[in-house]
This record gives structure tokens, C-alpha cells and sequence, in this order.
């Protein structure tokens, strides 16, 4: 890749403070086992580095073309696949989910209780397609000691290898709503759901349909919900920080589950790709939605796509529920699939207006619109609030910035 960093505006010496940075904090003293930081703007790479291991256990270097768990990063590709079906004339943002799937029109939301003292109500509206691509439906991850959460354990809602996403459709048609749809913001599956729906909608496997719609057109080639055969020596291995600050291998990549194609395509945290890739996607999302001549989705759509969709223009200080997700929450807006800076005041950071996620491994990236620019960053430590390179990355970067 060659990197023009003066022809996109930056200054090669102060963007090179990412290399130190990294180093010094991150790579000697072995809290993580290696990563990569790519940074473009106005379609220039300006500055992109493998750096450490990204296996331990085997001593290998970080390949350039490394494959990553992209977790949650797989939900704004999942978002714009629905957003795709959307452009078709399929549905309304407004209409209700049981347009397409029946069995969620007799939804009720808790009110109080559990087991059999639970109480629940007939929704004040129902859950909607923009609910569901941007949390704010009442669904949630299951993963509390909530009465609803119970219910989700008790109904063995998860993505699990046996399950398919017509059958964890069919389940969630049974579970409570935590809360009134459009009322609250509450990290969940609700981007599983926005898979399901490409599935149902389109008639074609969610896989198939990503491989045609988006991955192709993008020459995403090394992006999916598997790992092939052949690319088994570039995947990295997976890690979690202990309490004692080591490193605990957590997926090995000789023997993890990324090597067989799933029964369930988790549009909400199943793909793995390379930073290569998902720069491509990011290119196209700063390009208004076409790269190379392949249009994958309208500038207008898109732009829609990244405003703030909560109530009354609230951030998620207001509108979140827990505090599990990957952005912090002041002066933060969520759209459809993205979150995004609504105040530089209130988040403490620059890059007003641009819009991001990360995933579960501490994977990051950003489009910032204003300023042109895209930033990845791709590693594999868990769980992805150990350290803030979201925040770190972006001080070094617009301070680099001529």
C-alpha cells in the first residue's frame, strides 16, 4: 500500500506518533499481541503499520493480511444490506417488523415482576425497522439477571451453532420487550434481527446475500462468516486480559469455530475480514455510497443513515439503558447502524459528525465526513473496554492533521 501522508493532509512525523505510541504502550510491555492502524484521507492512505504478534503461541509476526474477528463491526455492514432493501421499496423505516415477520404482532412489553408474577402491556406503538437499526426496539442481549433477560436464558435465545436465523426469529417472537419501542436505547440483537430481515425479505441466505450485494461489489474477498481452508494461517488468535493483566488465549486459530461456516449468520458480531477490507467498506461509505463504480447504497440514504435517529434528538446519556456497548455515551447520537459525535464538548474528543462502531475484540473504526477521513484499527484482546484506542488514535491523528 502506498502511503502519501503530506498529499492527504497530515504531517508525516506527528502521524508517525502512532508508531510510538503503540510501541511504547501497548506492544513492549505485551498488553496486547499485535495490531494494525490504517489511516486515509481524501482517498490517500496516509499511514498504515502491522505491529507484534498475531499469534503468541506460535511466535508469528502480524501478516499485512491478517485476518481479524470483526465482531460488532459487522453490524453496520448489516445495516446497510437492509438499508439496500430499503432503497428497493420494501419496507418504510416507520412500518412495523411484523410486516415481515407475523408472529412478533402480539409482542408485550414488561412492566414489572417475573416468572409467573410478571406483568406485561400491549405496546404503545409497535417495534419498528428503525427500531431495530438502532437499538431502540426493547430488545436486548440476554445477558443480565433482568426478568426479561431470564426469559431469554429460559428460551435459549442466543447465537448458538445449532440455530439458524428463521428459528432465533421465530423465538424472539416470544420474549417480553424491556421497554416501550422507541422510548429507550439498549445495545442488543436487534442487528441479528436487521439479518433476518435481509434473509426473510430477500429470500436468499443472509451470507449469499452479502457475498452478492456488498462483499463482491466491494472486493471484499476475504470478508465472511468463515475463515476458508486455504487462509487458515492468516487468522489471528483471539485474547483476553486477565485480572492479573496477562494475556489468556481465548480462540486458537488452529482449531477455532471461525474454520467451519455457521448454521446462525450473526449480522450482529459473526464476520471476520481483514483491515484491508473493511477499509473498502469504510471507502465506499466515504465516497457517498459507491466505490470503484459500484453504487452499494444512495448518498441520500446513507447520509439518513448517520444522523441521530433517538427520540427528540436526545445522546445515549439520555436514551441508554446499562452501560454495556462500544461507545461511551455522552454527546454520543446512534442512526441506523451507526453510532456518531453530537457534541465535542460533552464526548471530550474532536471529530464532530463523524460516525463509527467497534467490536468485541477492540476493533474500531470511523468516517468522519467533515474532515474526509477514515481511521481502522484492528486487534484481537477482549473485552473491548480494556483500553480507549478509540480516544488515544484520535488525539494523534487531527493533531497531525495540517
Amino acid at each position: 500500500m502506498e502511503l502519501a501522508p503530506e498529499q492527504a493532509g497530515f504531517s508525516a512525523s506527528r502521524l508517525d506518533w502512532i508508531t510510538d505510541h503503540v510501541n511504547h504502550n501497548y506492544i513492549e510491555p505485551q498488553k496486547i499481541a499485535g495490531c494494525q492502524v490504517l489511516v486515509s484521507r481524501h482517498g490517500h492512505p496516509a499511514y498504515f503499520k502491522s505491529f507484534g504478534l498475531m499469534d503468541i503461541e506460535r511466535d508469528k509476526l502480524m501478516a499485512d493480511d491478517a485476518i481479524f474477528r470483526i465482531y460488532s463491526m459487522s453490524k453496520p455492514i448489516t445495516s446497510i444490506a437492509l438499508m439496500q432493501l430499503y432503497e428497493r421499496g420494501y419496507f418504510q423505516l416507520n412500518d412495523p417488523v411484523h410486516r415481515v415477520v407475523p408472529e412478533w404482532r402480539n409482542h408485550k412489553v414488561w412492566v414489572s415482576g417475573e416468572g409467573e408474577d410478571m406483568e406485561t402491556k400491549a405496546p404503545d406503538q409497535p417495534m419498528t425497522f428503525r427500531h431495530v437499526l438502532s437499538h431502540s426496539g426493547g430488545l436486548t442481549y440476554g445477558g443480565t439477571n433482568h426478568p426479561v433477560d431470564k426469559v431469554y436464558k429460559a428460551n435459549k435465545i442466543r447465537r448458538d451453532k445449532n440455530e439458524t436465523l428463521s428459528t432465533f426469529m421465530q423465538k424472539l417472537a416470544d420474549v417480553p420487550l424491556r421497554y416501550e419501542p422507541g422510548q429507550q436505547w439498549l445495545y442488543s440483537y436487534s442487528t441479528d434481527v436487521c439479518g433476518g430481515l435481509v434473509e426473510a425479505i430477500s429470500g436468499q441466505p443472509f451470507d449469499e446475500y452479502l457475498n452478492e450485494h456488498i462483499f463482491e461489489p466491494l472486493g471484499m474477498s476475504d470478508t465472511s462468516f468463515h475463515v476458508a481452508k486455504e487462509n487458515k494461517d492468516r487468522l489471528t488468535a483471539n485474547y483476553n486480559r486477565n485480572p492479573d493483566k496477562t494475556l489468556e488465549l481465548i480462540d486458537d486459530p488452529e482449531n477455532s469455530p471461525y474454520l467451519k461456516k455457521p448454521s446462525f449468520f450473526s449480522g450482529g458480531g459473526g464476520l471476520t475480514g481483514t483491515t484491508a477490507d473493511y477499509y473498502r467498506f469504510c471507502e465506499m461509505l466515504r465516497r457517498g455510497g459507491d466505490l470503484g463504480g459500484e453504487r452499494i447504497v444512495g448518498p441520500k440514504t446513507l447520509e439518513m443513515m448517520h444522523m441521530n435517529h433517538l427520540k427528540d434528538g436526545s445522546d445515549l446519556s439520555k436514551m441508554a439503558l446499562g452501560a454495556f456497548s462500544e461507545t461511551p455515551y455522552d454527546g454520543v447520537g446512534f442512526g441506523l447502524g451507526f453510532a456518531m459525535t453530537l457534541n465535542q464538548v460533552s464526548a471530550g474528543g474532536v471529530g464532530i459528525g463523524d460516525y463509527y462502531w467497534g467490536g468485541a475484540a477492540s476493533t474500531i473504526f470511523w468516517v468522519d465526513p467533515k474532515e474526509d477521513l477514515i481511521v481502522v484499527f484492528m486487534t484481537q484482546l477482549m473485552p473491548s473496554a480494556t483500553f480507549n484506542f478509540r480516544g488515544q488514535l484520535k488525539n494523534i491523528i487531527y493533531g497531525a492533521m495540517l
